[in-house]
C-alpha cells in the first residue's frame, strides 16, 4: 500500500482527494499543522505528496524545497495559480507534475498511478530506500535521519542496503558475509560482528537507535 500525503489548505479538497485515493486502497494523510509540514513528513514518508501552493505560513514551493534536502519522493503541485511562472517555479523547485485547479479526482488518480508507477515499479532504479524516518541514500552512500547525514563505508553502505531490502524480514549472517566479501572464502564470523557494531555505533551518532535487531543465531533484522 503507497501512502500519499496531502499539504492542501482547503479542508473540503483534501478531504475529498484523501476519501477518493482510500477507495483506491493509498493510505492518505492530510496535513493538519502547516507549521509542521516537514516533521509530518519525517514521520509519515510518503511515496508521494500533493502539494498546494497557497498554504499558511509558508507556501508549497518552500515545503518542496525543504523536503527535497531528504528525499526524492514524487511531489505534485495542486494549485490555481496556474499561470506560467508558478508552473515554471513548481517544477524548479523539484515538482515532478501540476495539475491545476479544479481537476476530475479520476484524471488525478491516472496522474498519481502513472507517477508511482514509473518511481517504484523497478527497484533498481530507486535511487534510496527509507524506513522508520532512515533515508539511506544509493548514489551516494549516506544515511539521512532528521536532518543529520552521515557518510557510510562501502561495507556499512551494503549491510545497511540489504538489511533495508528486506525489512521485516530476517537477513541470515551468511547472506549478509557473501554480501559484504563477495567471495566462497571462509571469513572468521566475528568479523561481521565487529562491522555490525561499528555501524549500529554510527547510526546511534545520529539519532538511531535500536533500528537493527539481532537474532541470535540466524542473523538481522530491521522491523
Amino acid at each position: 500500500m503507497y501512502r500519499i500525503l496531502i499539504v492542501e489548505d482547503d479542508h473540503t479538497i483534501a478531504k475529498t482527494v484523501q476519501a477518493h485515493l482510500e477507495k483506491w486502497d493509498y493510505e492518505v494523510l492530510c496535513i493538519e499543522d502547516f507549521k509542521r509540514v516537514e516533521e509530518t513528513f519525517q514521520g509519515f514518508l510518503p511515496q508521494l505528496v500533493l502539494m498546494d501552493i497557497l498554504l499558511p505560513f509558508y507556501n508549497g514551493f518552500h515545503w518542496c524545497t525543504q523536503i527535497r534536502k531528504s528525499s526524492n519522493v514524487p511531489i505534485i503541485f495542486l494549485s490555481s495559480a496556474s499561470d506560467n511562472m508558478n508552473i515554471v517555479m513548481a517544477m524548479n523547485m523539484g515538482g515532478d507534475d501540476f495539475i491545476e485547479k479544479p481537476f476530475d479526482l479520476n484524471v488525478l488518480t491516472a496522474k498519481i498511478q502513472a507517477l508511482i508507477r514509473r518511481t517504484y515499479a523497478f527497484a533498481g532504479q530507486k535511487n534510496q530506500l527509507e524506513h522508520g524516518g532512515v533515508i539511506l541514500n544509493l548514489n551516494d552512500a549516506t544515511v539521512v535521519y532528521e536532518k543529520e547525514k552521515l557518510d557510510l563505508t562501502k561495507n556499512d553502505f551494503k549491510i545497511l542496503q540489504l538489511l533495508m531490502e528486506h525489512t521485516g524480514k530476517i537477513v541470515r549472517r551468511e547472506e549478509i558475509m557473501e554480501r559484504l566479501w563477495e567471495s566462497d572464502e571462509f571469513i572468521d564470523d566475528n568479523t561481521l560482528t565487529v562491522n555490525m557494531t561499528r555501524l549500529r555505533k554510527k547510526l546511534e551518532s545520529i539519532g538511531v537507535h535500536g533500528f537493527i535487531t539481532t537474532k541470535k543465531g540466524i542473523g538481522y533484522l530491521i522491523e
